[in-house]
C-alpha cells in the first residue's frame, strides 16, 4: 500500500467514506445509526400520515373527491423525485449532518403547517390547493433523506457493517408504513387531525434537534477532547493512508459530475433500483385492492393481509444487510456484495408468480408476503454500493439511484390497473415479476468499487 508523502490535512466534506479510525467509539457509531433510523422512520411516518388523515377526516370534512386527494398524495412524491439530484449535490457539498438537519426541520415545519390549512387565514374553498402546495414543499425538503442517511452510514461504519446499517435504516422506513394508520388514526381520534399534525411536527423537530446536537459528518469530528495533533494523527499521521486507502476512489472523486452520471455502475444501479421501486409501489398501492375487490377476502381481512408484506420487507431489510456483510467476508467483496441482490430479486419474482397462481387464501398471502420480504433483502446493498460508486459524490450517486427508483416506481399505480383492465389482474400483478427479473440481471454487470481494509 502506497504511503502519502504530502502534509496531512483533515478531509473535507467531498472526500469519500473514511476508514474506521483506531479510536472510534462503537457506542457513538450505533448512536448515529439509531438517530438515522429514527429520522427515516419519522419522515416516512409524516409522509404516509397524509393518507390516514385524508381517509379519516379531510375528504369528508372539505368534500374533497378521492381523485383530487390523490393529487395531494402525488404532489409530495413528484417534487421529491424531481428534486432528488439537487438534494444529493447538497449532501456532497455541505455533508449529511447539515442536509439531514435541513430535511428534519423543514419537514417538521410543513408537517405542522398541514394541520393549519383549515385556519381562518385559509378559506375552506382553498384547502385542497393549500394542501397541494404544503405537501409539495414538504417533498422538496425530504429529498436529502435516503441519500444523506446512506452517506452518513458509509462515513461512520466499517465496510463489513455498512450494508447492515443501510438495511436497518431502510427497514425503519417500512416499519413506519406498517404502523402509521393505527398510530396516527388513534392520534386523530384523541386530538383531531389538526393537532395530530402539530404533534407529529413537534416530534420531528425534537428528533432533528437531537441529531444536530449529537451527529457529525465523520467519526473523527467527535473527538472533541483530543488535541489537534491527536486528531491529525488519527486521520493521516498514524494510519498513513493514501486517499485511495481511505476509501476515496480517486477516479470517481476527482471526475466531473457528468463522468459520474455516465458510470456503468451508477446506470445499472439506477435501472435495477427502478425495478425495485416498481415492485414496491405495486404492493403499496394495489395489494389491498387486489385482496379486497378482486379476491374478495373481506374488508377487515384485506387490511390485515395487505400489511403483512410490508412488515416482512421491514424485517428483511436489516436481515439482508447482515447476510450481505457475511457474504462479503466469506466470498469476497465483489461476489458477496452482488450475491444477495441477484438471488433475492429472482426469488421475489418467483414468489410473486406463486402467489397469483395459488387458489387458497393462506398460500396466496404467504407467497406474496414472502415475495416482498425477499425483495427487501437487497435494499442495503443498493444504498451502500451507490455511495461507494460515487466516491466523493456519494450523496449525488445515491440520489440518482433513488430518482430512478421513484421515477419508474410511479408507473406501477398507473400501469397495473391499465394492464389489468385489458388482460386481467393476474397479468397486471405478474408484470412486477418481469421488472424483478430485469433488475436482478443488472447485478451481473455491476462491479462494486474496491475497498481498503478498515482499521478498528
Amino acid at each position: 500500500m502506497a504511503h502519502s508523502e504530502k502534509a496531512a490535512v483533515p478531509p473535507d466534506r467531498n472526500v469519500g467514506p473514511l476508514p474506521t479510525p483506531v479510536n472510534r467509539s462503537p457506542r457513538s457509531r450505533w448512536l448515529i445509526l439509531v438517530l438515522l433510523m429514527a429520522l427515516c422512520f419519522i419522515s416516512h411516518f409524516n409522509r404516509a400520515s397524509m393518507a390516514s388523515a385524508g381517509d379519516e377526516r379531510l375528504m369528508k370534512q372539505f368534500n374533497i373527491k378521492p381523485e383530487a386527494m390523490g393529487w395531494v398524495y402525488s404532489a409530495f412524491l413528484i417534487v421529491y423525485t424531481i428534486c432528488m439530484l439537487p438534494g444529493g449535490l447538497f449532501i456532497d457539498r455541505f455533508g449529511p449532518r447539515a442536509a439531514l438537519m435541513l430535511m428534519g426541520f423543514g419537514t417538521a415545519l410543513f408537517c405542522a403547517t398541514t394541520g393549519a390549512v383549515s385556519w381562518g387565514f385559509v378559506g375552506a374553498g382553498h384547502v385542497w390547493l393549500t394542501l397541494l402546495v404544503v405537501r409539495s414543499l414538504m417533498g422538496l425538503f425530504t429529498t436529502p433523506l435516503h441519500p444523506g442517511c446512506a452517506r452518513a452510514a458509509s462515513n461512520w461504519f466499517p465496510k463489513h457493517q455498512r450494508v447492515l446499517a443501510n438495511g436497518l435504516i431502510t427497514g425503519a422506513a417500512l416499519l413506519a408504513y406498517a404502523v402509521v394508520h393505527p398510530v396516527f388514526g388513534a392520534l386523530i381520534d384523541l386530538v383531531d387531525w389538526q393537532k395530530a399534525f402539530f404533534v407529529a411536527g413537534a416530534c420531528t423537530a425534537l428528533l432533528t434537534l437531537l441529531w444536530a446536537v449529537f451527529a457529525t459528518d465523520y467519526p473523527w469530528e467527535r473527538e472533541k477532547s483530543d488535541s489537534r495533533r491527536s486528531l491529525m494523527a488519527c486521520v493521516a499521521g498514524e494510519t498513513k493512508q493514501s486517499p485511495a486507502a481511505a476509501g476515496a476512489h480517486p477516479t470517481n472523486s476527482e471526475g466531473s459530475l457528468g463522468s459520474m452520471l455516465r458510470s456503468r455502475n451508477i446506470i445499472l444501479l439506477t435501472l435495477s433500483y427502478a425495478a425495485v421501486g416498481y415492485f414496491q409501489y405495486l404492493f403499496f398501492y394495489w395489494m389491498h385492492y387486489y385482496f379486497d375487490h378482486i379476491l374478495h377476502m373481506g374488508k377487515t381481512e384485506s387490511r390485515f393481509y395487505a400489511g403483512l408484506p410490508t412488515l416482512a420487507m421491514a424485517v428483511a431489510m436489516p436481515l439482508g444487510g447482515w447476510i450481505t456483510d457475511f457474504a462479503e467476508e466469506t466470498l469476497g467483496h465483489q461476489r458477496g456484495r452482488t450475491l444477495v441482490p441477484r438471488v433475492s430479486m429472482l426469488a421475489s419474482a418467483a414468489l410473486l408468480l406463486l402467489g397469483i397462481s395459488a387458489t387458497t387464501t393462506f398460500w396466496i398471502v404467504l407467497w406474496l408476503t414472502l415475495s416482498l420480504g425477499a425483495l427487501g433483502l437487497c435494499e442495503g446493498a443498493f444504498w451502500t454500493t451507490a455511495v461507494e460508486a460515487g466516491g466523493a459524490r456519494g450523496g449525488t450517486a445515491a440520489a440518482v439511484m433513488n430518482t430512478g427508483g421513484n421515477g419508474i416506481g410511479f408507473l406501477a399505480p398507473i400501469v397495473t390497473p391499465w394492464v389489468s383492465a385489458k388482460l386481467g389482474w393476474t397479468w397486471g400483478i405478474s408484470l412486477g415479476a418481469l421488472f424483478a427479473l430485469l433488475g436482478a440481471a443488472c447485478w451481473w454487470w455491476i462491479v462494486p468499487s474496491p475497498l481498503a481494509k478498515d482499521e478498528d
